[in-house]
């Protein structure tokens, strides 16, 4: 039975080193019972390229990465490469009452699209799964939003939102990028390649296969509003109550 009593976390704008640090901390105050689920939500400063769990960080040219000021982490979850850049990112930790992990992703993905609902257009989720295994191998895959897993969501068929999930016994972590606007397109002018050709293919393959809020309103939207719009949608789909936390109590609890 879901616990109905969420809290609330807007954490603002940090590095991907403290991101990744707190996401993993409300996991494990979570696990110990010292908390209720979560949903956070928070941005990154600087961009920062963040990689899952077990992919192969050699991939990537460093010293373009550092000397163009972004930063670079491994998260604790599985998924693909991003350019975390004009976007909101949220996270969650729940427990999973047995569900599957497809079964999370798409009762957090419902949630997730009933707030983006709000802003005004209609989203979708993805209904086919891709054969990882293969698709992993090709150099192509490296970004999250070249391809789409089951349940993430889509606008008329372009992808919105990439979300990686990893389990602590029965506690889920989820978190996923919302893209606001179209910086994390550059992703692949990070890869160590020497053909242009490819970084063109692997930039086409994400220009085609994603959107942002910003082309899809027509207007610059406000990380506030869809942090607003996302805390909504959770209420509606998942009929819960939110207990908004000060980031600065959250902090001394977690530093």
């Amino acid at each position: 039975m879901m616990n109905k009593r969420w809290i609330f976390l807007n954490t603002g704008f940090h590095d991907g080193e403290f991101n990744m640090m707190f996401d993993q901390k409300l996991a494990h105050l979570f696990s110990a019972g010292k908390i209720k689920p979560v949903l956070r939500v928070y941005g990154w400063r600087p961009y920062t390229i963040s990689i899952g769990y077990n992919q192969d960080e050699n991939v990537f040219d460093f010293e373009k990465i550092k000397s163009s000021g972004i930063g670079f982490v491994r998260r604790p979850t599985g998924g693909r490469a991003i350019l975390h850049s004009e976007e909101l990112t949220y996270s969650v930790v729940m427990n999973a009452d047995g569900k599957s992990v497809l079964d999370v992703y798409n009762l957090l993905s419902q949630a997730i699209a009933k707030g983006l609902s709000l802003l005004g257009a209609e989203f979708e989720l993805e209904e086919s799964q891709p054969d990882f295994v293969k698709l992993y191998k090709h150099f192509n895959s490296i970004p999250c939003f070249a391809s789409s897993a089951k349940y993430e969501i889509h606008y008329k068929g372009k992808k919105v939102v990439g979300s990686a999930q990893r389990r602590y016994g029965d506690v889920v972590l989820q978190h996923g990028s919302i893209l606001i606007g179209g910086y994390h397109k550059r992703l692949p002018e990070f890869l160590k390649v020497d053909s242009r050709d490819l970084i063109d293919q692997i930039k086409y393959e994400i220009e085609n296969k994603t959107i942002c809020l910003n082309e899809i309103f027509g207007r610059e939207v406000s990380f506030e509003e869809v942090a607003v719009a996302l805390k909504k949608g959770f209420e509606i789909e998942l009929g819960i109550e939110f207990e908004d936390l000060s980031q600065i109590k959250f902090q001394e609890m977690i530093l």
